[in-house]
């Protein structure tokens, strides 16, 4: 069994915040979702979330369906009851021990979101043990289907529900989640929401905070400011623009982050860092940004690695990675952004145009974002890329973002 994992973002809509991740799972015939496979199904998943159950977005809460058979094996009990939200469809709601099994869970302290809410009795029996109730709305767009579901959203606020909004993968139907009030929003549009362009470079105080430690020490280690830099897509923009510009007198390209600050040496790098700590503090919507270029290129360089004769290396692919989200942070096309810093041709054709291995490499990476199974399967494929490795790459590389991410986050609040 092939399954690829990924997560998908659930946005507060009033606040704009990230309230949590749903953790998506390949639906196919071999799936863990399908009744004929679900035993065999749940052996490997189980095992998976095992091994994987501190990487699994511990930073915020982990919305989940599971099948009857894992909610028997008490897979959920893998999470902090805290963190996990235990989501439920037609084949647990239609089981002769639902309201057995969901009470058990329910006494011990876990939430629960109930998939596609329909009016029906079955549905309603379980009503009182949720706290969230979700519903696609891609495809009720018409003044009938807007009454139903908003029907349905009025049911949910006066039990004191949260409704989830989900499918919603446009700005039309993002419009239509406003106007229906609903508490929360799931799907493609999501992304594009969040990375709303900012008209000027942004950066995480963290990061920062990290580099002025690092640069006052009587002998700062460069590959500990090449580490600090290359997790943050501004600063690393920033640097290698410096870098190449004529103060410097350039009469070669430098296009790595050491080259950088070997070239631009200690003294100017601690101008140019305590310039930048006069900078207004990044509003928090900035932040997923960011989060999203450092998960990307993560992601781009260890997948490189599992490639044989590619165009590009791994360090490239995760600038690619990094530099995906630039045109989201700077006021500017990706064109105009690239052309003022020396990266390889790969790259710029692929965040452009999409073009080459290194363009498909890029379109895996979103269509792994978006779960687009299909696709997926298609250009992992067209790339040799073994299927039944990229889920472990991923959540790999989750883990590497999460764990170095609460540290930013930590400098970021002044913690020591």
């Amino acid at each position: 069994m092939n399954n690829y994992i990924v997560r998908q973002a659930i946005k507060d809509l009033q606040t704009d915040e990230i309230v949590g991740y749903e953790f998506l799972i390949q639906e196919d015939q071999g799936s863990l979702y399908n009744p004929s496979a679900d035993s065999v199904a749940a052996n490997t998943m189980v095992a998976f979330l095992s091994e994987n159950s501190d990487r699994i977005f511990k930073d915020r809460k982990t919305f989940m369906t599971f099948t009857p058979t894992l909610l028997f094996r008490n897979t959920p009990k893998i999470f902090d009851k805290d963190k996990v939200v235990i989501q439920i469809g037609d084949n647990i709601i239609i089981h002769a021990l639902a309201g057995i099994l969901i009470s058990k869970y329910r006494d011990e302290g876990y939430s629960f979101a109930i998939n596609d809410f329909q009016f029906t009795p079955k549905y309603f029996s379980i009503l009182e043990h949720a706290d969230y109730i979700k519903m696609d709305i891609s495809n009720k767009m018409d003044e009938e289907q807007m009454r139903s579901v908003s029907n349905v959203v009025d049911m949910a606020h006066g039990f004191q529900k949260k409704f989830i909004a989900t499918g919603v993968n446009s700005r039309e139907v993002y419009d239509c989640a406003l106007k229906l009030e609903v508490d929360y929003v799931e799907g493609n549009y999501i992304s594009d929401r969040m990375t709303a362009k900012t008209g000027k470079m942004e950066f995480m105080q963290g990061n920062l905070y990290q580099l002025i430690v690092e640069i006052t020490k009587d002998e700062p280690d460069i590959g500990e400011l090449e580490e600090i830099i290359t997790r943050d897509a501004s600063l690393t923009y920033a640097l290698l623009k410096m870098a190449n510009s004529p103060y410097f007198a350039v009469h070669q390209e430098t296009t790595s982050v050491r080259q950088a600050l070997i070239r631009v040496g200690i003294n100017q790098l601690k101008q140019w860092i305590y310039l930048l700590s006069f900078e207004d503090k990044q509003e928090n919507s900035s932040e997923e940004v960011l989060k999203t270029s450092f998960m990307r290129a993560n992601f781009a360089s260890a997948l490189v690695k599992k490639l044989r004769q590619f165009p590009i290396n791994s360090s490239d692919a995760y600038l690619m990675g990094m530099f995906s989200t630039l045109e989201y942070m700077i006021d500017a096309s990706i064109e105009d952004i690239l052309f003022e810093i020396p990266i390889v041709d790969e790259i710029k054709n692929a965040l452009i145009s999409k073009e080459g291995p290194a363009g498909r490499l890029y379109e895996l990476i979103l269509c792994y974002e978006n779960a687009q199974w299909t696709e997926i399967q298609t250009i992992a494929d067209e790339l040799g890329i073994k299927t039944n490795e990229m889920a472990q790459i991923y959540m790999d590389s989750v883990e590497e973002v999460n764990n170095i991410w609460d540290n930013v986050v930590g400098m970021n609040n002044g913690e020591s």
